[in-house]
């Protein structure tokens, strides 16, 4: 199971970046997917997270400004960022619990996508 993440970059503050994220390889199911983010210096944190019924859940500092969705026929989670803000800026990872053939569900990270935000 690949979880493969693509978007990012460089934008300067007010404008609007998107990611997405699609998951890969041989498994049966997928439960929630999200995203997380990481400052140079700071832990890693929960940006927004969807379950697979569609219920969404943001950190406070993202709310009415950024929105997760997903398409469960694609295994795709994306995140819509508007109103970006220079502490914004830190490498995201998208996350998804999948459980692969045969396995029980487990925590899947894709690989990390930088987003610079400029002031």
């Amino acid at each position: 199971v690949q979880l493969q993440a693509s978007g990012g970059g460089l934008v300067q503050a007010g404008g609007s970046l998107g990611l997405s994220c699609a998951a890969s390889g041989s498994f049966r199911a997928v439960n929630s997917m999200g995203w997380y983010r990481q400052a140079p210096g700071n832990q890693r944190e929960a940006v927004a997270i969807i379950s697979s019924s569609l219920t969404t859940n943001y950190a406070d500092s993202v709310e009415g400004r950024f929105t997760i969705s997903r398409d469960n026929a694609k295994n795709t989670v994306y995140l819509q960022m508007n109103s970006l803000k220079p502490e914004d800026t830190a490498v995201y990872y998208c996350s998804a619990i999948i459980a692969a053939t045969n396995t029980n569900f487990r925590h899947y990270w894709g690989q990390g996508t930088l987003v610079t935000v400029s002031s």
